[in-house]
């Protein structure tokens, strides 16, 4: 098989050789043609790497209504129930016995009479009629309740909405502030998924330490949503952008953490070479770090402030956090920037874990006698991007799941869970891909003596946060609430007096 310049194994949707031979014919006969032709090869990198981030982008933004339907459809599976259908089905089955009418006839050019042909027939063969009696007497339903992907227009139908929303700005917030706060947001979130592989040759720019720049670009996110809760002038917006930058500031040391435990492991900051050193290897990082993949879930679900994580946006307590203050299509914008950084997040763990665009289990298919080149030669024939993304859906399947399983923590439960329990198991992992990586580049081909300095150099942090963490008040009962029968003033102040009482017995 093939390989590139830095040793990759491509397959053969070279996409990035074709915009390079298409961008250098472009520049070669523009400014290749001028008074500024030293400049050709400058202009032709340039137009190639714009042109494949716009590639990568693209094809991010344009499966970004998968996340949507899967979150929609897999939500109410785990709720039992069938989850969304689409708004647009009321045009022909109706709600409540009331439906639009055969309202294709208004369709102009005659092109109404074939639609309304069509719906008829469907509905005839696959309309309401139901074999149960209590499901068929409950009536509007259409043909697309079960095919052709239901729920998946609930999207276009909502985005619609937004796009007729009003825009309005709180009179005393920070005016400035309040509109630059989602493009910070946006903005950041668009790099990253610019910089993120999703084959051996579909990717934009490609640096040594492309890894490193990602993940400070993932961090510049925060300050957008603290800019935005403190520019509202909104109490609950304020307390939702605070709770945003503690919770944030306690899982992006973990996350960094097991992110350098998984360079350390590949001897890389490059993200096509993580992927190439685990095909190598002949097996993911996830079978070799197993702790490490939990860790980066776990990390990735409060970076992204989702359930059980999402105390910043509270809507119970805090109306919608740091959002509430914002509508139309701003909102939608951040909304969409929320689910662009979930889809990142789902792509970077494919990326580290999961072996990126390489077939599961190809090398075991492969080896099966008699049928194994068979089978080698139709993976091949399935192109690294569509791995990539079934592989990011199936980790976002993980995000859904946890939704659906866990409820909401409390802010100090998830600070207390992030600095003291996350923090020193990511130390831990840090030393299990220190080992790992010494034993595989060891001389002796297990355990060698130059690992003996790495383990006081990784140990030695984690004993101190640990001995740090069980102070003396740790097995203290917590105080217990105080009931109050009587709402006046004297009344609280009886029964704060009897809790104090309590607690000094």
């Amino acid at each position: 098989m093939a390989r590139d310049a830095r040793g990759i194994e491509l397959d053969w949707l070279n996409l990035r050789s074709l915009v390079d031979s298409s961008m250098t014919f472009v520049a070669e006969n523009s400014i290749g043609m001028t008074r500024f032709h030293s400049s050709t090869v400058a202009v032709a990198n340039i137009l190639r790497e714009a042109t494949m981030a716009s590639i990568v982008f693209g094809l991010i933004m344009g499966t970004l209504l998968a996340l949507l339907w899967i979150e929609r459809k897999l939500l109410g599976r785990l709720m039992d129930r069938r989850g969304a259908m689409t708004s647009l089905r009321s045009l022909w089955a109706g709600e409540g016995g009331v439906d639009a009418g055969e309202w294709w006839h208004k369709v102009p050019y005659g092109l109404g009479k074939p639609i309304g042909w069509g719906i008829r027939t469907l509905q005839r063969i696959h309309g309401n009629r139901a074999a149960l009696e209590t499901v068929d007497r409950v009536n509007d339903r259409s043909y697309l309740g079960w095919p052709i992907f239901p729920g998946l227009f609930q999207n276009a139908a909502d985005g619609a909405k937004l796009l007729q929303k009003e825009w309005m700005i709180p009179e005393k917030a920070d005016r400035m502030m309040f509109e630059v706060a989602p493009f910070i947001i946006i903005s950041s979130t668009v790099m990253i998924l610019g910089m993120l592989p999703l084959g051996p040759a579909i990717y934009g720019p490609d640096p040594d330490y492309g890894v490193l720049m990602a993940m400070a670009i993932f961090g510049v996110a925060p300050l957008g949503v603290f800019f935005a809760g403190w520019a509202s002038n909104n109490k609950y917006t304020l307390i939702g952008g605070i709770r945003s930058a503690a919770q944030l500031t306690a899982y992006e040391i973990p996350l960094l953490l097991v992110v350098l435990s998984v360079c350390v492991l590949a001897g890389t900051f490059n993200f096509r070479e993580i992927v190439q050193a685990q095909i190598d290897a002949h097996t993911w990082n996830l079978f070799l770090m197993p702790l490490g993949f939990l860790l980066f879930i776990v990390a990735m679900v409060a970076e992204v402030e989702r359930i059980p994580f999402d105390m910043p946006e509270a809507e119970a307590e805090l109306v919608e956090g740091w959002w509430t203050e914002y509508g139309g299509m701003r909102w939608g914008l951040m909304f969409a920037a929320e689910y662009l950084r979930v889809y990142a997040a789902c792509i970077l763990a494919t990326i580290f874990f999961l072996g990126g665009w390489q077939a599961p289990f190809g090398a075991a298919f492969a080896a099966i006698p008699g049928i194994g080149n068979g089978i080698n030669s139709a993976l091949y024939l399935i192109p690294g991007v569509v791995w990539v993304l079934l592989k990011s859906w199936a980790v976002f399947c993980i995000f859904v799941w946890i939704r659906a399983a866990l409820p909401r923590v409390r802010t100090d439960q998830i600070l207390e869970f992030g600095w003291r329990w996350l923090l020193p198991i990511s130390f831990v992992n840090l030393v299990i891909s220190i080992t790992l990586r010494l034993v595989a580049t060891s001389s002796s081909g297990w355990f060698g003596w130059d690992i003996l300095w790495a383990i006081p150099l990784s140990v030695g942090p984690l004993l101190i946060l640990i001995l740090y963490t069980f102070d003396e008040g740790e097995d203290l009962k917590r105080p217990e609430p105080i009931t109050v029968s009587d709402v006046s003033e004297k009344g609280i102040q009886i029964a704060a007096r009897n809790a104090n009482s309590k607690g000094g017995q």
